[in-house]
């Protein structure tokens, strides 16, 4: 059993220390996406009706929505039928399961179901996603993450000023070594020049804007 998968292992799950561990270990394939200055991004690359300017607590409300429906506002990934389990509730911090079956991200022609314990921050705005090769659920069922694709963590979080807020995302593959293939797939959303697709989903389905990419 490696060193994180202990971790995992452990009654109460510390998602960031789980996330940190993994990022410093040497073999692991990591992807520190560039920040999204999501205001300057909508003038730019987009004409928006009626014109929005995003802050960090609307940015926040994506990040929250998108990690409780992920069929929904990733639709380029994840296939829709995605399940979440109840949420069990820290003070300000959420915490859940969701099960779901995701396009592999060095061969997005394929598909595999992919574990993911949830932390929501709501106080700091920070979410840490933490995949898993096996998980029983409280209902008694079990489920066994698919092939094709090594276990990976993810924190996605809402940086900078309110008026003026940053996408954040880190991802971590946990491979023996580095995988110059699984990270050459991160190497297109870092250069893309538009906004994520989640960020585009709740523009259109939850604010009621039309969106044309300039």
């Amino acid at each position: 059993m490696t060193s994180w998968e202990n971790v995992m292992a452990t009654t109460t799950l510390d998602h960031e220390a789980v996330f940190e561990q993994a990022w410093a270990a040497p073999g692991a394939t990591r992807a520190d996406l560039p920040a999204v200055r999501v205001n300057e991004v909508l003038r730019e690359r987009y004409l928006v009706t009626p014109p929005i300017e995003y802050t960090g607590a609307l940015l926040w409300d994506m990040e929250v929505r998108k990690a409780k429906a992920p069929d929904v506002f990733i639709p380029t990934v994840v296939v829709p039928g995605a399940e979440r389990f109840p949420s069990v509730w820290h003070g300000r911090v959420e915490e859940f399961t969701r099960v779901s079956e995701q396009r592999l991200w060095a061969d997005p022609s394929r598909t595999a179901r992919i574990i993911e314990h949830v932390r929501l921050d709501h106080e700091n705005r920070r979410a840490f996603f933490l995949g898993d090769a096996r998980w029983e659920a409280p209902d008694g069922r079990v489920f066994t993450a698919g092939t094709g694709q090594p276990i990976f963590h993810v924190e996605h979080s809402v940086g900078g000023a309110e008026a003026d807020p940053l996408n954040l995302w880190r991802i971590v593959n946990l491979t023996g070594e580095p995988d110059p293939v699984l990270a050459a797939a991160f190497d297109g959303l870092a250069n893309d020049r538009y906004l994520r697709v989640f960020v585009e989903v709740h523009l259109r389905e939850v604010l009621g804007r039309d969106l044309v990419r300039r």
